[in-house]
């Protein structure tokens, strides 16, 4: 079964009923919730802390994670409309590595939930917040390449609020997985665009055709 993983950021989901309406086969949504996270960790006098483009996160932190996926997941399923399936991470088994400097974060490994592929198979569009088993905050990038690797899936495409990946102030249009990793790895980049390109790397080298916008990673 050809699937597509459409990757949402927190602060992009305005076009995802469209993206999702574009496609011909099962499509997977991944969403994060990064400004909404901050905004109301900050409403609670909680300082956003980011390390690599992950977010530290407590057990104060990951309430207001939760609550915020949960709201975006709503949201999402809403725009989407009646084929939408709402699924947290947690509950279906999303599995990850605990990072423990980062307090309650995980690094996911590819896996391919049964509530997912159900889900597919039915013609539905499960809409995923990326919380995995513990609990444990994922970055919704690096969670997002994790279930099109273990879907096996054709495609991961990074919605963002951007049109793609900019370097010296010019777009650029495709980008080795390798140049991606060493570019990263040299300070050329920060933000939010690198736990993008480092998880397109990682869905590239697992053979999924990655896109961040229309800038195309491959391995």
């Amino acid at each position: 079964m050809s699937i597509v993983v459409l990757k949402v950021g927190g602060a992009s989901t305005g076009g995802v009923a469209e993206a999702v309406a574009s496609f011909d086969v099962p499509v997977c949504v991944v969403h994060g919730a990064g400004p909404q996270i901050t905004q109301e960790m900050e409403r609670r006098g909680l300082v956003p802390q980011f390390v690599n483009g992950r977010r530290v996160t407590t057990p104060e932190v990951l309430e207001v994670v939760r609550e915020s996926f949960a709201a975006v997941n709503t949201a999402i399923c809403a725009a989407v409309g009646a084929r939408a399936v709402p699924l947290a991470g947690d509950e279906i088994g999303l599995v990850a590595k605990r990072v423990p400097a980062l307090g309650l974060v995980g690094e996911p490994r590819p896996c391919a939930p049964a509530a997912v592929v159900e889900a597919l198979g039915a013609g539905l569009v499960p809409v995923v917040s990326p919380l995995a088993r513990g609990p444990l905050n994922v970055n919704a990038d690096e969670a997002a390449s994790a279930l099109a690797v273990g879907l096996g899936a054709e495609r991961i495409l990074f919605l963002t609020d951007v049109p793609g990946v900019y370097r010296d102030g010019e777009l650029v249009e495709s980008l080795a997985a390798e140049t991606a990793e060493s570019l990263v790895a040299s300070g050329a980049f920060d933000g939010g665009i690198v736990p993008k390109l480092l998880a397109a790397a990682i869905a590239a080298r697992g053979g999924v055709a990655a896109e961040i916008g229309k800038t195309e990673v491959f391995a």
